[in-house]
């Protein structure tokens, strides 16, 4: 495992620096908007707006790539992120923060994008689900270490903001280290959401309202917690507990859908999260009951998205399995994209915790639609199934699709990057 990893260690780092800032801004940023007086609907469009920056980047960060390169167009990125970290607490209102969190989930899609592409091209089909298993595993770890470090200082403070700043920033100097070879130029996938539909209608919905779900619970899950009544240092815990049950039960539940039908056992898991969700809206628990039910939360609900993804390419054929991933991505971000503002309405009305009525009324419809599906449909036999992937399958990171991409493959665009030094050589002929 070490030789596997250690020719990638420097990216790996790379990525828990920034993550870590990243998670640590998850809590933080609700928090001290709480602090600042902002309303419930501006928490929800804040949180929509990271997500709306993050389809951007997916649909936009290739060509910023091969404009400027990797390193170069990481670097940049890193920068814009680092930037926007600085200023939350020199210009706090509403439309100042919205505009920074679209800036900052373009910068983290971006980011995705190069690390990813970084990865397949320095490891091989033989070790290829390794190093991506491990790199998911660094993703979620990151993030729980980032939340837990909300208590560090106060909210009303601007340490926590240069906290996250500081481990972005430190998350350029592994990457502009390394030895390691820039990847090859990037190719660019093709969105193909009618043909996934026909194919695999429940793994594309489930995609979008899974997303609906997740998007608001990790804009808004910091404000429900305080609404239950819980301190600073305990909204951390729980969101860190979630995050980590959920990360835990990723595989095993993965697992298990290999021998049954994946659409049974998304329908169980939604049913145990809609149940979960209205405890946690209903119960008159705090403290160490409401982390608790945190936990089972988190593991009854970050796995959806991984069933989803898995069905969908059990029911795509091997050439198309590029746009399925690139599609199934694309909209899980779009449904988190709205999810936020409209969980933010129903918080208006009827206080914090509804935000677990809202993600528990979005699994009981798509509980519905799953039932629905497997009513009409037949279910696939074991040995028509894909082996359940974590590293294809995470909720995080998956900008670029594990697998090889072939730039013969009708599915994948391979643009030529732009003559960067064409000025250059012009002047030079001139002179």
């Amino acid at each position: 495992m070490g030789s596997n990893i250690r020719p990638i260690s420097s990216l790996l780092l790379g990525v828990a620096f920034l993550l870590a800032g990243n998670g640590l801004q998850f809590t933080l940023l609700p928090l001290r908007a709480i602090h600042e007086g902002f309303s419930a609907l501006a928490l929800g469009l804040i949180g929509s707006a990271y997500y709306g920056g993050f389809v951007a980047g997916c649909l936009l960060g290739p060509y910023l790539v091969l404009r400027a390169g990797h390193i170069r167009a990481f670097s940049a990125m890193i920068a814009l992120a680092v930037t926007v970290s600085l200023a939350y607490p020199l210009v706090a209102n509403v439309p100042a923060w919205t505009l920074f969190r679209l800036v900052t989930g373009f910068c983290i899609a971006g980011f995705y994008l190069v690390i990813e592409s970084w990865l397949n091209d320095r490891t091989s089909n033989d070790n290829r689900g390794l190093v991506m298993s491990t790199y998911v595993m660094v993703n979620f770890g990151a993030l729980t270490v980032g939340q837990m470090l909300v208590s560090a200082y106060p909210i009303d403070q601007a340490g926590n903001f240069m906290v996250s700043a500081m481990l972005a920033s430190l998350a350029i100097v592994p990457v502009a280290l390394t030895r390691s070879a820039q990847p090859a130029p990037i190719t660019i996938v093709s969105f193909r959401p009618r043909e996934l539909y026909r194919a695999a209608p429940a793994g594309l919905v489930a995609s979008f309202a899974i997303g609906l779900a997740n998007g608001a619970f990790w804009s808004l899950g910091p404000v429900s917690a305080v609404g239950g009544g819980l301190a600073i240092h305990q909204v951390a815990l729980f969101m860190s507990a979630a995050t980590l049950a959920g990360a835990a039960a990723q595989w095993p539940i993965g697992r298990l859908s290999d021998r049954l039908d994946r659409r049974l056992v998304l329908l169980v898991t939604l049913i145990a999260a809609m149940a979960s969700g209205l405890c946690l809206w209903l119960a008159p628990v705090s403290g160490a009951g409401f982390i608790a039910l945190a936990m089972l939360f988190g593991a009854t609900t970050l796995p959806g998205y991984s069933l989803a993804a898995a069905h969908a390419y059990d029911k795509t054929e091997s050439s198309d399995m590029l746009p399925t991933a690139a599609t199934i991505l694309l909209a899980n971000a779009l449904g988190a994209a709205i999810g936020p503002f409209l969980a933010s309405m129903l918080m208006t009305a009827e206080g914090p915790r509804a935000l677990f009525l809202f993600t528990a009324f979005t699994q009981a419809l798509l509980a519905a639609y799953i039932a629905y599906r497997r009513s009409v449909q037949a279910s696939l036999t074991e040995p028509e199934k894909t082996d359940f992937d974590l590293a294809a399958t995470a909720p995080v990171g998956a900008i670029v699709p594990t697998e090889t991409l072939d730039p013969a493959s009708p599915s994948v665009i391979a643009p030529e990057p732009p003559p960067l030094d064409q000025d250059r050589d012009s002047n030079a002929a001139a002179s």
